[in-house]
C-alpha cells in the first residue's frame, strides 16, 4: 500500500508539474471606460438674458418674430391726434359761437342742426347781424333752416304759430312782435342773415334762437345773449 500510494503521488507531482510550465495569466476582459465626449456641440449653453430674452430655460427660436409694435405712432400717427380731432370738431358743432365784430356766422346741415349753441353779442354794438348757410343739401321743402330770435319763454308759442302760417310765410308768423329777428327759410347750399337792434336783447331775456321748420326747433336752438 505504501508502495502505490507513492507511486499516485508521484504521478500527481509529474502532472502537475507538466501544467505549470504551460499556464498563463487570467485576462482582464473588463473594457476600461472611454474618456467622456466633449463635442462641440455640447458646449455649455450662455443663459445670459440677450435684449430681455427669458432666463428660466426656455429657448427663443433664431427665427422667431418679435411682437407687434403696441405704441399709438408706430403707423406713423401722433399719439392723442385722433382724440383732439374728435373734440376739437365737437366743440365746433355745439360750442360758443365766433363773433366777429358784430356779426356772426352760423351754419345749419341736413341733421338737423346748428353747429353752435350760444352766441353773444357785444355789448358795444347797437345792431348784429346773423348770418345763415345751410350747408347741407336737401331743398328747402324737405329740410328747409332759418334763424328765429325770440325769448326763451316765448319759443314754443312762437314755433307754433309759425307752423300754422305755413310755408309760404317761412313758418314764421307775420307781424309777430315775439319775434326779435327772423331770416327767410333757405334749402341746402344756401345762405340768408338778418340785422337786428341790440337793444331788443337787453330786456326781457334769456332769448334763444332755433328754426322754426316743423320739428326742428326740438333740435335747432341755442342761446343769445348781450355779454
Amino acid at each position: 500500500m505504501k508502495f502505490h500510494a507513492s507511486l499516485i503521488a508521484a504521478a500527481c507531482a509529474l502532472a502537475l508539474s507538466a501544467c505549470g510550465g504551460e499556464s498563463q495569466q487570467p485576462v482582464d476582459t473588463a473594457a476600461p471606460a472611454p474618456a467622456p465626449a466633449t463635442p462641440a456641440d455640447t458646449a455649455p449653453v450662455d443663459t445670459a438674458p440677450v435684449d430681455g430674452a427669458p432666463v428660466d430655460g426656455t429657448t427663443t427660436p433664431a427665427t422667431g418674430t418679435a411682437p407687434a409694435a403696441t405704441d399709438p405712432t408706430a403707423a406713423g400717427g401722433t399719439a392723442g391726434a385722433g382724440t383732439d380731432a374728435a373734440t376739437s370738431a365737437g366743440a365746433a358743432a355745439g360750442g360758443e359761437a365766433v363773433v366777429t365784430g358784430c356779426s356772426v356766422a352760423i351754419e345749419g346741415n341736413d341733421m338737423m342742426k346748428f353747429n353752435v349753441s350760444s352766441i353773444t353779442v357785444p355789448s358795444s354794438c347797437s345792431e348784429f347781424t346773423i348770418n345763415l348757410t345751410h350747408v347741407g343739401r336737401l331743398p328747402e321743402a324737405a329740410m328747409g333752416h332759418n334763424v328765429v330770435v325770440t325769448a326763451a319763454s316765448n319759443m314754443a308759442s312762437v314755433a307754433a304759430d309759425g307752423i300754422s302760417a305755413g310755408a309760404s310765410a317761412g313758418y314764421v308768423k307775420a307781424g309777430d312782435d315775439r319775434v326779435v329777428a327772423a331770416t327767410e327759410m333757405i334749402g341746402g347750399g344756401e345762405s340768408t342773415s338778418v340785422t337786428f337792434d341790440v337793444s331788443k336783447l337787453k330786456d326781457g331775456g334769456p332769448y334763444q334762437f332755433f328754426c322754426s321748420f316743423p320739428g326742428h326747433a326740438a333740435l335747432m336752438k341755442g342761446s343769445i345773449s348781450v355779454g
